[in-house]
């Protein structure tokens, strides 16, 4: 089944848990609700939102991820299921163990994904790869060459102008680019709990500040798709000052859009859990295998990006 993306970003709001559903209620609107097992990512990104402690955790029962933002629009906390697999214990032992040379094989492949896909954005936007294609061949055990800040070098400047510079608090459009990896950091993080793995302990990341070093190891080939929806939102409107909820809709609806891993295509939330899985596979096994997607995403027909506060009028 696929998972619902919700975002809220209207306000003000309650939220609550009513038969299994959540409930969105605001002042003087009809109340929206969705089956609380559908929502694979709840979104909240506006300060006058309030809660019951059941929107926790009957979500988190069910697999969802909760992302909550601050008042730059940016992630403050995220709230990832506890137990979310029956062989977690087990799983969580062959993570820890993993020898280093795994490790670095694992890297490896997740750089040499992550440039690739970036080649194929580049084919698609600017008609060139700038010889990407070949230095992802080029990849080595723990990416020893530093390729992939290489390849940013040149990625960057052809995809969105010379005088960008992706920065978190940079000029627009990394607004953009933030808002999209934020989402695409939680649905990693949350496949990641669902195949029984700490989202805290990576491959390669290791700041000791950070809770969530797996998935942003596990996200770097996912983050061309987000880089690609950006460049189309730029060149249709332009880069936003502010990000209104329009935007974030058609940033979140990504996640409905089909990938191709193997021989099956699936959509792109489907897809990541299979790259968690195929991680945890690893570890088991103490043979890189990751599963990544090959190719550009393609639009997936008949389902719309869910935002319910489309549903309800400006407050």
């Amino acid at each position: 089944m696929i998972k619902r993306t919700i975002e809220i970003s209207a306000g003000p709001a309650r939220l609550s848990i009513r038969n299994r559903q959540l409930l969105i209620e605001r002042n003087g609107c009809d109340p929206a609700t969705v089956p609380a097992e559908d929502i694979g990512l709840l979104l909240v990104d506006h300060p006058a939102v309030s809660y019951t402690h059941a929107v926790f955790t009957t979500l988190s029962e069910h697999g969802a991820a909760i992302v909550l933002c601050g008042g730059a629009h940016l992630p403050s906390a995220m709230v990832m299921p506890l137990a979310a697999n029956t062989v977690q214990t087990e799983r969580f032992r062959a993570q820890i163990e993993a020898p280093v040379p795994l490790r670095k094989q694992l890297w490896r492949q997740a750089v040499a994904c992550k440039i690739a896909q970036q080649a194929a954005v580049l084919e698609a936007v600017a008609g060139s790869d700038t010889g990407l294609r070949a230095m992802a061949r080029r990849v080595r055990s723990g990416d020893a060459g530093n390729l992939e800040a290489q390849a940013a070098q040149r990625y960057w400047p052809r995809l969105l102008g010379p005088e960008f510079r992706r920065a978190r608090d940079g000029d627009p459009p990394n607004n953009l680019l933030n808002y999209g990896y934020m989402a695409m950091r939680a649905a990693v993080a949350r496949a990641l709990c669902g195949a029984g793995l700490l989202p805290t302990l990576g491959i390669h990341h290791r700041n000791r500040y950070n809770a969530f070093c797996l998935a942003d190891d596990l996200m770097e080939p996912y983050r061309p798709f987000v880089d690609l929806r950006v460049v189309e939102m730029v060149r249709e409107n332009g880069a936003p000052l502010i990000l209104d909820r329009e935007e974030k809709a058609h940033l979140l609806g990504l996640f409905n859009h089909r990938v191709r891993i193997g021989a099956r295509t699936n959509p792109l939330l489907l897809a990541i859990q299979t790259t968690a899985a195929s991680l945890a596979h690893s570890f088991a096994q103490r043979r890189a295998v990751l599963a990544f997607p090959e190719g550009l995403p393609c639009a997936e027909s008949g389902i719309p990006p869910d935002d319910e506060s489309d549903d309800l009028p400006d407050l």
